[in-house]
């Protein structure tokens, strides 16, 4: 992991999944911030300037993989992990990078932060 890629946002709507995610990766010395709506998931985004995004797909205000370019125009630098319960049509991966975590997730899945560039 690049030394430089500290700063984590988790957007997701389910407050229990947010803590679990940020007890563990502030363990692996992130500075982890969530929102559980797309609106202020996309105010933290401009505010904090995540190095690394989680987004969920369906969120109270909106679909969060429909708006995965925004996120991607703010920080073109952004590590992107789409997270979803079920198999949606997924983002053109020709226009970015992605990966893609099914729910539930396990600790072991965010090991890819270990190994993903």
């Amino acid at each position: 992991m690049n030394n430089g890629e500290r700063k984590i946002l988790i957007i997701d709507d389910e407050v229990d999944l947010c803590i679990l995610m940020k007890n563990f990766l502030v363990r692996k010395d992130f500075e982890v911030y969530y929102a559980h709506t797309l609106k202020d998931g996309m105010r933290l985004m401009q505010n904090i300037m995540p190095d690394i995004l989680f987004l969920d797909n369906n969120l109270p205000d909106g679909t969060g993989w429909d708006r995965s370019d925004y996120f991607v125009s703010v920080n073109p630098m952004l590590r992107l992990f789409l997270m979803s319960g079920y198999q949606p049509n997924l983002p053109d991966p020709r226009t970015m990078n992605y990966h893609v975590i099914y729910k539930p997730i396990s600790f072991s899945d965010l090991e890819i932060l270990e190994t993903s560039s």
